[in-house]
């Protein structure tokens, strides 16, 4: 059985988060039409966004995050976009815009005639005009909302934070992700700062900590149950009238070695490609020939992928509406990898170490929690 959770765009997705909250701290000049996901009204809102937390995976692991667990009764149950990656899931949630508009379509893929990583950036790259349209953080930031952003020192210039999560008041950086304390403080002292006050903050320990060893690691409990004290400290440490949100941006599926798929080793999946993007659970291919490729790759891949081509994927909305910023940028092909398969290229060796994995549309990749604690609402 094919299992594909497509975006419910516009609805309960990434991409209604910060639309959510902006109406919820200012229902005048945002309109209350605009909180799709029905947030209390509140003057200061904390977001936490922790990488790699899947609302499957919560479920599971719940035991090892008893605060976390405790908000699950309550949670809207959102979907991460297409692919289920950071890159493009941070630029949904920072812009409110489906992929196929803000064009950030996935962790590596064409851009200049080349494969580009979205995450390491390409200097080459304006990320103003690659991602033109506003963010969320600058539409709260010139109505008066003070914004902040609380996150890893070295983001604060990065191509991803510029393209798709630019505008914010402030940013205050850290450089030791153990230590909570400063996270906190940051955290409270900007949410203080003004009456009216958005603070987002970045956890990628979990992401981390999955790819190297896997969800179904004691390692990953382990994170997952220290990242769910210090969340529990900040609750503690706001004031009691700030609504907290956690959320995610994807979940992970752990691969077996014997299930990694090395393109190179089978002529019928190496053949007629001029580029490889995407990652080993959605593979973005780049060829001038995409139906031959699809129903070569369909044939070999069975029931393992749901392999389409661009115009098929864009038919099914996996992308939301695509315009043409994004358009070539999607692969000529994608393939979107079922159970706990993954399809592997040498030229990126690295990522034959990886254990768990994430990008396609399988419920426990695409599924993330919005976990709420409202406080004293």
């Amino acid at each position: 059985m094919t299992d594909i959770l497509v975006p419910d765009y516009g609805h309960s997705t990434l991409a209604e988060v910060l639309g959510s909250i902006a109406s919820a701290i200012d229902p005048q000049t945002f309109t209350p039409e605009g909180n799709a996901l029905d947030l209390p009204i509140a003057r200061r809102y904390v977001l936490v966004m922790v990488d790699g937390l899947g609302h499957e995976l919560l479920r599971t692991n719940r035991r090892c995050a008893p605060y976390l667990a405790g908000l699950l009764n309550g949670a809207r149950s959102l979907t991460s976009a297409v692919p289920s990656t950071t890159a493009t899931s941070l630029t949904t949630l920072g812009t409110g815009l489906v992929p196929g508009i803000h064009g950030m379509v996935g962790y590596s893929f064409r851009a200049l005639g080349s494969i580009i990583n979205a995450l390491a950036w390409d200097e080459r790259l304006d990320p103003l005009t690659f991602q033109p349209h506003q963010t969320w953080f600058e539409r709260m930031t010139a109505a008066g909302i003070m914004t902040s952003t609380v996150s890893i020192a070295d983001f604060e210039r990065s191509g991803l934070t510029r393209a798709g999560l630019r505008g914010c008041s402030t940013f205050r950086g850290f450089t030791d992700e153990e230590d909570s304390t400063d996270r906190i403080t940051a955290v409270v002292e900007s949410s203080r700062a003004k009456e009216s006050s958005f603070v987002y903050t970045y956890e990628r320990r979990l992401d981390h900590v999955g790819h190297g060893r896997g969800v179904a690691s004691h390692e990953w409990a382990s994170v997952l149950h220290q990242i769910d004290n210090w969340i529990e400290q900040l609750r503690a440490s706001l004031d009691p009238s700030t609504v907290l949100l956690i959320t995610g941006d994807h979940g992970m599926v752990d691969v077996p070695k014997k299930h990694q798929i090395v393109i190179e080793d089978d002529p019928q999946l190496a053949g007629d490609l001029d580029l490889i993007g995407g990652e080993g659970r959605l593979r973005q291919l780049y060829t001038t020939t995409p139906r031959a490729v699809a129903q070569r790759w369909a044939k070999v891949m069975g029931e393992r992928a749901v392999v389409c081509t661009r115009a098929e994927a864009i038919e099914r909305g996996w992308f939301g509406h695509v315009g043409e910023l994004a358009h070539d940028r999607i692969g000529d092909v994608l393939v979107a990898v079922q159970e706990d398969w993954a399809v592997m290229t040498l030229s990126k060796p690295k990522e034959l170490n990886l254990v768990g994995q994430h990008a396609s549309l399988t419920s426990v990749e695409m599924s993330v929690p919005l976990l709420i604690d409202a406080g004293d609402h």
